[in-house]
């Protein structure tokens, strides 16, 4: 099933110059750029969007470093792209992801691992809409699309 999902390229990779690297995974994979863009996350931004860690003690450095530079803001689409991206960014924490993953390969931190990656469809939906105004998000068709996918998954 097509879908949609967010990547957030956190603080650290954009300090350490690997922003372009980690989109090219994306799109070699085969995955559709449909947003994109450089931003410093409010701290309302933010507060709404790691809500679900509100008074676990890293909450308040978390914020902080997500506060500490922008952050690079993807909008993907593809075939099952959410847990495509869920896998290709690796496990939470950089020193347990698996090699050849984005955590696996960029990160040694639990915090400072690089990208968040939408968890399920509807997660997915709710943080794009929280990071994308109207009018953000393209359609269009990639060249490549019939060798990417069989015919009857083409949807």
């Amino acid at each position: 099933m097509t879908e949609k999902t967010l990547v957030i390229i956190k603080p650290d990779a954009l300090t350490r110059g690997i922003v372009g690297e980690i989109i090219h995974r994306f799109e070699r994979k085969g995955l559709k750029i449909i947003g994109l863009k450089l931003s410093h996350l409010s701290e309302a931004q933010l507060q709404e969007h790691y809500a679900h860690h509100k008074g676990k003690p890293f909450f308040n450095a978390l914020i902080d470093f997500m506060r500490s530079a922008p952050s690079v803001l993807v909008a993907l689409e593809g075939l099952n792209c959410v847990d495509i991206v869920r896998r290709m960014a690796g496990e939470t924490s950089g020193h347990r992801a698996s090699p050849g993953t984005i955590r696996g390969d960029y990160s040694l931190s639990n915090q400072n691992n690089i990208v968040h990656a939408s968890d399920s469809p509807e997660a997915a939906e709710a943080e794009l809409k929280r990071f994308f105004k109207d009018g953000e998000l393209y359609h269009y068709n990639r060249i490549d699309v019939d060798m990417l996918y069989a015919k009857d998954e083409r949807k």
